[in-house]
């Protein structure tokens, strides 16, 4: 991979507390290129919203480096930090405010409420069936619908990369289906870079280019799977008809799965295996 636009060198990270020390991260490794889709995996409470909290810079790491790259190809050696645009697991609209004036929201702390950037906001809240509601309050929204504005917040930043936190988590799975598969064509047709943190198994293999599996706490790279789906349109909902889909399901449920059974010594594996 060259001129990735984000790189991880040795990560290592602990939790300090009276009670002693609580190690989350374990000498992790990986390059992002510019424009890939990455999916991130592992068993509940490894430590992988903590690895998107440093890659945010919202928390230094102990030890290791992380490397941006924003520069054009032909100036490869000029590196710089990236925008970083930050999608939780909720939308974080602030009811008081109407859907329009959320959008916006990030604009005007970062003073770039200009013309061109408000344009921008109604071309998006268009594009995405969230027009006629721009007046309306959150409570008025839907939950697929707030969450697409929340992802409309965070474009209008123009950020390099795109972090995102389970933002599909609160919602019910017909509604997650629906609305992950418009994020991912929004994340797609902009190409942004994407690093997605999720559960759902389906889920990273529909959306990703490529799947980081965690092992259990302290965090380490198990394996790197290229996601490789042939089938005959670009929709996250038919990748899930792909004939490579249940086999890439398989193999991140079995490396999952054993994570777990580490977990649990008390529950012996059968003698067959």
């Amino acid at each position: 991979m060259t001129n990735p636009i984000l790189e991880l060198n040795d990560i290592c990270y602990s939790y300090h507390s009276p009670k002693g020390e609580t190690d989350a991260l374990s000498h992790i490794s990986f390059r992002v290129k510019k424009g890939e889709f990455l999916a991130i995996v592992g068993p509940s409470g490894c430590g992988k919203s903590t690895l998107l909290s440093i890659i945010a810079g919202l928390i230094p790491p102990e030890s290791g480096e992380i490397h941006f790259a924003s520069a054009p190809e032909e100036n490869p050696e000029k590196r710089c930090c990236p925008r970083i645009g930050y999608m939780l697991q909720h939308d974080h609209l602030f009811e008081w405010r109407t859907i329009y004036r959320n959008v916006i929201l990030g604009l005007e702390i970062n003073r770039q409420l200009t013309p061109e950037k408000k344009e921008r906001a109604l071309e998006l809240l268009k594009d995405y069936g969230l027009y006629k509601f721009k007046d309306k309050k959150p409570g008025e929204l839907s939950g697929g619908m707030k969450q697409r504005a929340a992802l409309i917040r965070t474009l209008l930043l123009d950020p390099d990369i795109l972090l995102l936190d389970e933002p599909f988590s609160a919602l019910d799975y017909q509604t997650r289906l629906s609305v992950s598969s418009d994020i991912c064509n929004i994340i797609r047709s902009t190409k942004k870079t994407a690093i997605l943190v999720t559960h759902d198994l389906s889920e990273a293999i529909s959306l990703a280019d490529r799947i980081l599996v965690l092992s259990k706490r302290p965090a380490r790279i198990k394996c790197d799977i290229p996601i490789h789906l042939t089938i005959s349109g670009n929709s996250p909902l038919a990748s899930r008809n792909a004939p490579e889909y249940q086999g890439y399901f398989n193999q991140l449920w079995k490396e999952i799965s054993d994570e777990n059974y580490i977990q649990l010594p008390q529950i012996a594996r059968p003698a067959s295996e």
